[in-house]
């Protein structure tokens, strides 16, 4: 059925959506009239037609709403099945209600909402682009259960106030928190100017900046952005005879450490801080970048020739994309899948859909989405403690503290 439906839904007409619309009225009325256990099948019939109706709006900020509609979502908003709910209020707000975006928003603001109603309601309203919604996420900073979310979808919005709000609150976040922060910081260039300010006044430690972001950051080619880059972090090594003088002068310093250069404990909490964003490593990790679990680990030259020089060799699957959206964003990722509505970017703290219409550009680049210059931010004995842990041939626990 949730095939059908999306199958339907793709016809685009207002035939074939008031058809889809009669259909989830039939399920709702028997489900209204008979909601105890005999209502489970037309309960999980109206969870098929509107799962299948989301996917194939998928990517879509505005529909025009089917005949019919406003009968069903006066009918559904007050359902017991909270799936259910979530779906007809998403739906609704795509379909231009406004009673639903009023009750999106206060579940939102909501602190004593369930958890997942509140998640649900801001995945919503992202996906609408409410243009009321940058000064609720900022309120949101606040708020220990949907703060992440809320430092995530401030890149939609080209809000001035979002720099000076995330920099007032960045010492107060926790790893995972300052991470989604800079990735937000790092995709305006309105907003990154008063980050690299605030680490330039060391408002905020250095170290924090990743090589992937600094590279986001490059990808601006603006002068001023590009000077404070380079005051602090340096130059990149471009040619082929540095980066075998980095990986001589880190292999150096492996062993330098001796017969046991490093430890595996404090190796993962680097790793974890460093790698696993994008790299999975017994099980655990982001999908961005390969799988490590098998590869050629126990070799030391093979670690340093792909942390060091990670362009040397490109699998196509992991090449990076560069997407401009007409309002100055700009998200660098794994080009996932893309159809007329819609482009899904993986970047490595979470998956962005941008429909066609908002993108200014798309292009896929020549580099891996591996950024060079990992190891440079880390100490000597962070670099021996990492590739020590790389070499395991399984896991081992984290580091107290970490």
């Amino acid at each position: 059925l949730n095939f059908t439906v999306r199958r339907v839904a793709a016809l685009g007409t207002p035939e074939a959506m008031a058809e889809i619309v009669a259909s989830l009225k039939r399920a709702a009325s028997i489900l209204l009239a008979d909601p105890g256990t005999s209502g489970k099948m037309p309960e999980a019939r109206c969870l098929d037609i509107l799962n299948g109706l989301s996917i194939a709006l998928k990517g879509q900020r505005k529909a025009a709403m089917p005949r019919g509609w406003e009968e069903i979502e006066k009918k559904l908003s007050e359902n017991p099945n909270a799936d259910i709910r979530a779906q007809v209020q998403s739906l609704s707000l795509t379909f231009g209600s406004s009673s639903a975006l009023a009750s999106l928003r206060k579940t939102l603001m909501d602190s004593t909402a369930d958890l997942n109603a509140r998640r649900t309601a801001l995945d919503s309203l992202l996906n609408a682009r409410d243009s009321a919604l940058a000064p609720l996420l900022q309120k949101l900073l606040a708020d220990l259960d949907v703060r992440g979310a809320a430092l995530r979808g401030l890149a939609a919005y080209d809000d001035l106030q979002t720099p000076e709000k995330i920099l007032a609150s960045y010492n107060s976040f926790n790893a995972a928190e300052k991470r989604d922060a800079l990735n937000t910081l790092a995709s305006r260039l309105a907003f990154a100017k008063p980050m690299l300010a605030a680490i330039a006044e060391n408002k905020i430690s250095s170290k924090d900046l990743t090589a992937d972001l600094i590279r986001q950051l490059r990808s601006f080619k603006n002068d001023e952005a590009n000077y404070q880059i380079r005051k602090v972090y340096g130059i990149v090594h471009e040619s082929s005879a540095d980066k075998q003088k980095d990986i001589e002068k880190y292999r150096k310093i492996y062993r330098a450490g001796g017969s046991q250069p490093g430890d595996a404990s404090r190796g993962r909490a680097v790793y974890s801080k460093t790698c696993q964003q994008c790299h999975s490593l017994f099980e655990v990790g982001g999908k961005v970048g390969p799988d490590l679990t098998g590869s050629n680990r126990a070799d030391t030259d093979y670690i340093l020739q792909n942390m060091v020089d990670p362009n040397a060799v490109i699998p196509n699957d992991y090449r990076a994309s560069t997407l401009e959206t007409k309002d100055d964003r700009v998200i660098t990722g794994i080009l996932k899948t893309q159809d007329e509505n819609a482009v899904t970017i993986l970047t490595p703290n979470e998956t962005v859909i941008i429909p066609r219409q908002e993108i200014a550009s798309l292009k896929q680049n020549e580099l891996s989405m591996m950024p060079e210059g990992l190891l440079d931010a880390l100490a000597e004995q962070e670099v021996r403690d990492l590739i020590y842990y790389l070499k395991q041939p399984g896991q081992v626990p984290m580091a107290a503290g970490q």
